[in-house]
């Protein structure tokens, strides 16, 4: 099989040596002006070693004077070209070794990468606060917080649990590997590192993320399409944004698990989607709907669910799309479900929906005091309609709140 030559960057050693180079004769004249006896850790020893092989690994394929390399972009331009109008891709390093730092961005920027590299990992929690990376590559020992700790808080944080997070380390016990699973890095490299891997593994999960960057875009038009739905009653304003705060918070204080909440959270922006479908003579109508209105405006949760099911990472905001309007007596719809029969998260939901309903003035009724509001809620939970053991901790809630403020 015939194989296309690969593409040559003359003097690319010489190029990426010399900023090495410069950087440890700045370093090298610090350490001489200090009084005798300072010598070098094991550990910079052995990091200094580790750098020269992992150096000559990644690019040290010289043939006659020239370094070769399987490159697809023979330019800067070729590649700026190529990705007119995309953001780059943001890669965070985060190693102490400043050689390493060097290397790294020398080697991810020649591939297109915008790329920042960082000493340790209190330097990284500052660049990610400002800029979100689309991956990290972490060296394990650092000064201050390990690689292991930096991924286990990013992977902890619902804002940056998604971004891949490779761990970069010259420890080759199972242990070592098995804590990093643990922390939730998402791949290992292990030095000395080859380019060639480098672009493989970097290239492999950016485009990881990119899919789950489209499943996150997905996700934000469906709740721009529900807050759509509530700007065409205007009495409406603000009861997503409301609904989907008060949901999780009532989640979050029965003492449900982090991914119940978000799917809370979803649900009262994604609760009335199916409303999309509503005329709007209906929808604005409210009260006193005709037996064909109201039939209409009853597959408001069905044609809500089918809009979100094919997303999967929705798969627990359906449950609440579809059964939001039940009611414990069997009187609710679309499915008319009982008590024993209606999932949790439609239930608090529920609760914190009505709550808001009750509070709200609409055309056909005035906006009803907390204290009017917490009578006719619990009078209609003994009655059969609500949960009466969600209605009583959503209240205990919102006592709290009261308290605090």
């Amino acid at each position: 099989m015939a194989t296309s030559d690969p593409v040559t960057f003359p003097n690319w050693n010489s190029r990426i040596w010399d900023r090495v180079a410069n950087q440890r004769t700045k370093r090298e004249a610090v350490v001489s002006s200090r009084p005798a006896g300072g010598a070098p850790s094991r550990r910079s020893a052995s990091k200094s070693g580790t750098i020269k092989r992992w150096c000559c690994g990644m690019i040290d394929f010289s043939r006659n004077g020239r370094t070769t390399h399987s490159f697809q972009f023979q330019s800067y331009q070729e590649m700026s070209t190529v990705r007119l109008g995309r953001r780059l891709p943001r890669i965070l390093v985060v190693d102490d070794n400043a050689d390493t730092m060097v290397l790294m961005r020398e080697l991810l920027a020649s591939r297109g990468y915008d790329v920042v590299a960082v000493p340790d990992a209190l330097h990284a929690e500052a660049e990610i606060r400002c800029q979100p990376p689309d991956l990290v590559l972490s060296d394990v020992i650092m000064p201050g917080k390990s690689g292991y700790e930096l991924c286990r808080e990013l992977k902890a944080n619902p804002a940056t649990r998604l971004v891949p997070f490779v761990l970069i380390t010259g420890l080759s016990d199972r242990e070592d590997r098995v804590r990093g699973i643990e922390a939730g890095a998402d791949d290992f490299l292990n030095k000395p590192i080859f380019a060639e891997e480098l672009f493989a593994r970097v290239k492999s999960l950016l485009k990881l993320k990119e899919f789950t960057d489209e499943l996150e875009t997905a996700e934000s038009v469906l709740c721009t399409l529900g807050l759509s739905v509530e700007a065409r009653d205007p009495y409406t304003e603000g009861h997503c944004e409301r609904l989907a705060n008060m949901a999780a918070d009532l989640g979050r204080h029965l003492g449900l698990d982090e991914e119940s909440q978000i799917a809370l959270r979803r649900g009262g922006y994604l609760h009335d989607l199916g409303k999309i479908a509503v005329p709007d003579e209906i929808l604005k109508k409210g009260a006193n709907l005709d037996p064909r209105e109201w039939e209409v405006m009853k597959e408001h949760p069905v044609t809500g669910e089918n809009i979100c099911k094919p997303l999967k990472s929705l798969r627990m905001v359906l449950p609440i799309i579809r059964h939001h309007h039940e009611h414990c007596d069997g009187s609710g719809y679309p499915d008319g479900l009982r008590q024993g029969e209606i999932p949790l998260l439609p239930r608090i939901l529920q609760v914190v929906d009505v709550y808001d309903a009750l509070r709200t003035a609409r055309p056909y009724k005035p906006a009803l005091k907390h204290e009017q509001c917490a009578i006719t809620m619990r009078a209609e939970a003994r009655a059969g309609l609500w949960d009466e053991e969600l209605v009583m901790e959503f209240f205990s809630l919102l006592d709290k709140k009261q308290q605090v403020a």
